[in-house]
C-alpha cells in the first residue's frame, strides 16, 4: 500500500488546493473558506513553503477555515520545527480551526518513512479547540504528553511509530477522545513500541470517551491481538481495527479465546495472513458484526509483511 493520491475530502469537507502551482491570482474568485478543507503545499524545488503560506494567509479568509491540511513543505527548504512555528505563530488567524492534517504527502513527493517532523507539542496550546489531528510520517516525530478537553480524533499514519510517541499518547489527558488510530509499523523504520507501551491505552482509564481503537500496520500484530484480547478498554468500544498488519491465525485465535467481542459494530482485520478455517471461525463467532477480512495474503508464505513501511 502506498499513498498515491492527495486527500479529496477531509473532515467531511471537499479539499481546496493552495500551492505554488495553484495559487490564485489577485482578484480571482476563491472557493468559500468555510466550506472547504484547505490544503497548503509546495512542490519539489518549487516556491518555498513559507512564501506559499504567507500568500495563503493574505489571500484566504482564514478566520472562517475549520479544516486545514499541510501538504508537502519542501524538506530541502523548510525544517520541520519551522513548520510547527509557522502554524503556531499564525494561530490567531484560525479561530475556528477544528481539524488539522499534517503531512498529506504522496509517494511521488516522499516515501512515508522519509516524512520528517519535529516536536508537535506546541500545536495543542496554540489550537486549544482542535478536535481532530492527523499526522502522516514519523521521522523525528515527537510530542510530550498533552492535555486537551476538545480533541476527539487522533490519527498517526506511520511506517514505524516510535515507542516514545506511543508512551506520550498513553500518558496524555484526553477525556473527549473518541477515535484513536496508531499505525505501529516495523522496527526497521523506528516502530519499536511494545504491548507494554500500549498498556495505559488498553486499560482505558485515561480515555473514558474512546469508542474506536486502531492498532494498525503492526509487524507484531499477533502480539498486539493477544494484548487486546484481555484489554479492559475493548468492552466499551464500538469498533476495533488491527488492519494493515501481519496478523496470522495465532493472533486471530487470541481474539477468539479472549473477552467477548460480540458488542462491536465493526472489526477491521483487512490485510492479513489468516487461513480459511480461521476466517470462517471469526464469521461464525461474531454474527451480525461487520468484519473486514479483505486483502488476504498466503498464510503459508515464507514472509509476512505490513501494508505500509517505506
Amino acid at each position: 500500500m502506498t499513498f498515491n493520491d492527495h486527500l479529496g475530502t477531509y473532515a467531511g469537507l471537499p479539499v481546496a488546493e493552495f500551492s505554488d502551482v495553484h495559487v490564485p491570482d489577485a482578484g480571482s474568485e476563491l472557493p468559500p473558506a468555510a466550506g472547504h478543507a484547505w490544503r497548503v503545499r509546495t512542490d519539489f524545488d518549487g516556491t518555498p513553503f513559507e512564501d506559499v503560506w504567507a500568500r495563503f494567509l493574505e489571500t484566504v479568509e482564514t478566520s472562517a477555515v475549520s479544516a486545514l491540511i499541510i501538504g508537502y513543505w519542501g524538506f530541502q527548504d523548510a525544517e520541520p520545527p519551522a513548520l510547527t512555528a509557522l502554524l503556531t505563530e499564525s494561530a490567531d488567524r484560525f479561530p475556528n480551526l477544528r481539524s488539522l492534517f499534517v503531512g498529506d504527502i504522496v509517494l511521488e513527493e516522499s516515501e512515508v518513512s522519509w516524512i520528517e517532523h519535529g516536536d508537535l507539542t506546541p500545536l495543542f496550546p496554540a489550537f486549544p479547540e482542535l478536535e481532530r489531528l492527523d499526522v502522516r510520517g514519523a521521522e523525528g516525530l515527537a510530542f510530550e504528553p498533552i492535555k486537551s478537553t476538545a480533541l476527539r480524533t487522533l490519527r498517526l499514519e506511520t511506517g514505524g511509530l516510535p515507542a516514545t510517541v506511543v508512551r506520550s499518547v498513553a500518558a496524555s489527558d484526553l477525556p473527549a477522545l473518541e477515535h484513536l488510530d496508531l499505525w505501529l509499523g516495523t522496527e526497521a523504520y523506528g516502530g519499536d513500541a511494545t504491548a507494554a507501551d500500549l498498556a495505559p491505552i488498553l486499560s482505558g482509564e485515561r480515555l473514558p470517551a474512546l469508542r474506536h481503537l486502531g492498532l494498525e500496520d503492526a509487524e507484531d500484530a499477533d502480539g498486539i491481538a493477544a494484548a487486546v484480547a484481555g484489554a479492559p478498554v475493548v468492552a466499551r468500544l464500538e469498533s476495533l481495527s488491527l488492519a494493515l498488519g501481519a496478523l496470522s491465525d495465532a493472533g486471530a485465535e487470541a481474539l477468539l479465546s479472549g473477552q467477548p467481542l460480540t458488542h462491536l459494530k465493526k472489526l477491521d482485520l483487512h490485510h492479513h495472513f489468516l487461513t480459511d478455517v480461521v476466517m470462517d471461525r471469526l464469521r461464525t463467532a461474531l454474527p451480525g458484526i461487520d468484519i473486514n477480512l479483505d486483502d488476504r495474503f498466503d498464510p503459508d508464505g515464507r514472509r509476512r509483511f505490513i501494508a505500509v513501511s517505506e
